[in-house]
């Protein structure tokens, strides 16, 4: 590829900066991986739940993982993108790292419920108690509270630019909770148990990591979904006063 070529392909690409771009691109993208969570959760709770062999120790119990390890693992993972935008926001003044920002936060707050709901249920028949102090169970607890701070924080400044910047404080002061919750089974004596999926392997029958990796992408792909689908409100909303957003409304209307 020539040079003006390159130059041409990264000009259509940050043009998508503009918040109208984006919230007409977003328009686009959403139907499609919504459609692909939909199909990916259909099949990986079929296997999870039905095709999956029954576990030696844990019985039916655990197939709770299926669910709650990739709600676990995009709890911490969404927490970062939003650092990132946020803190993206915060250096260089872009409005729409602001906005995307704003939209991550309640999908990963939802994230994070999930793995503590779905921890308790486990936790019950695996620990005979639906909570315990745990390191890792405390840590994700405190990412819940990180997630909910910054939507109330930001809701609680009526100054948009201020509450971007405060909230951005929050997100990336708080990042140092994620590798808390990654490696506090390998840090402290806990009853968690450790990763089952490794890189150099794994420790389960390979249906259960085809299952597995079906709802992590299906978790995934259905958070992208909900985040652009929540941007495209965010956008309109700061961008009331433009006339391509009122007329947007008005369609909608």
């Amino acid at each position: 590829m020539s040079s003006s070529a390159r130059a041409a392909s990264g000009v259509q690409l940050f043009r998508f900066a503009a918040p109208a771009e984006f919230y007409r691109l977003a328009g686009k993208l959403v139907p499609w991986f919504a459609a692909v969570a939909a199909v990916l959760g259909v099949v990986g709770l079929y296997i999870g739940f039905f095709a999956a062999p029954t576990d030696a120790q844990q019985g039916e119990s655990y197939r709770i993982i299926f669910i709650h390890v990739p709600a676990a693992w995009m709890a911490m993972f969404l927490y970062v993108v939003m650092a990132f935008w946020a803190g993206v926001g915060l250096v260089f003044n872009t409005r729409l790292s602001a906005m995307l920002a704003c939209a991550i936060a309640p999908t990963g707050a939802l994230m994070a419920f999930i793995a503590l709901w779905t921890g308790a249920l486990w936790g019950r028949p695996t620990w005979g108690a639906y909570w315990v102090w745990d390191a890792r169970l405390t840590s994700t607890l405190i990412l819940l509270f990180l997630y909910c701070g910054f939507i109330a924080l930001h809701s609680a400044i009526d100054d948009v630019r201020r509450a971007d910047k405060a909230s951005a404080v929050l997100a990336l002061v708080g990042v140092i909770n994620v590798p808390i919750i990654y490696f506090s089974v390998q840090w402290w004596n806990t009853l968690h148990q450790g990763s089952s999926i490794k890189p150099g392997g794994s420790s389960i029958a390979g249906i259960m990591v085809t299952g597995m990796l079906l709802m992590v992408f299906a978790f995934w792909t259905y958070a992208i979904a909900a985040v652009l689908h929540r941007a495209r409100s965010v956008v309109l909303e700061r961008e009331q006063r433009n006339a391509w957003a009122q007329e947007t409304v008005a369609k909608r209307a």
